[in-house]
């Protein structure tokens, strides 16, 4: 029964995870104003994929994260191949529609933007890992905070300058000022949702602790 109640844990975590990842790549594209500065409207999911992506390294360890990693990798390129398709088909004109320019606008990313956002997806991920067990190894049980922010605060600086520096920086699409204020100014927002969300960790913690111990009585 620990077993079966383990197990949906982790379709429930992997669930929310994929979807936030995924909702976070489909999105990314858009730049919105935070103040003088720039960010991408992806950074909006992301907090979840954070809290997620802890809580599985917490429960199912670095092999559960890195193989969940990899298929949401995989699942997000398979997203942006099929919009890729639905891009080639017209629209239909009998009935009032969206027009072919108006979703290609919207869901046409460019071939950078995607590549970008997969690479700082993989690599931000397996960093994370990283140094989540590098903390879990000295602290064990104890100071969650310290393995969940102390691995979000490194991790997400090199999500936040790679899928902007691949998608924009490096395609000419931004200078050298706006892609670094971009870049702290997304990194920044993220550290601190990701502060802000410790005591949701600890939360989660305890109702995961308890659910997987509970055992049926006979």
């Amino acid at each position: 029964m620990l077993q079966s109640r383990k197990e949906i844990i982790y379709v429930i975590l992997a669930g929310i995870f994929i979807t936030n990842a995924v909702t976070a790549e489909l999105i990314g594209g858009k730049i919105i104003n935070i103040g003088p500065y720039v960010a991408s409207i992806g950074i909006l999911p992301w907090p979840v994929v954070f809290l997620t992506t802890d809580l599985i390294n917490e429960y199912f360890g670095r092999e559960g994260v890195r193989r969940l990693s990899f298929i949401t990798a995989g699942l997000i390129a398979y997203c942006f191949v099929i919009l890729y398709a639905a891009m080639q088909i017209p629209a239909s004109e009998r009935l009032p529609n969206i027009t072919n320019g108006q979703f290609n606008a919207v869901f046409g990313q460019s071939l950078w933007i995607i590549v970008g956002s997969i690479t700082a997806f993989l690599v931000s991920q397996l960093i994370d890992i990283t140094i989540f067990h590098y903390f879990k190894k000295r602290t064990g049980k104890k100071m969650i905070w310290l393995r969940t922010t102390g691995s979000t605060v490194i991790s997400q600086f090199f999500d936040s300058f790679i899928v902007l520096g691949i998608a924009f920086y490096l395609t000419g699409k931004m200078d050298t000022q706006t892609y670094i204020s971009s870049g702290l100014t997304g990194y920044f927002i993220k550290l601190a949702v990701a502060i802000l969300l410790t005591p949701v960790i600890y939360l989660a913690h305890g109702w995961i602790d308890k659910y997987i111990d509970v055992k049926e009585e006979n």
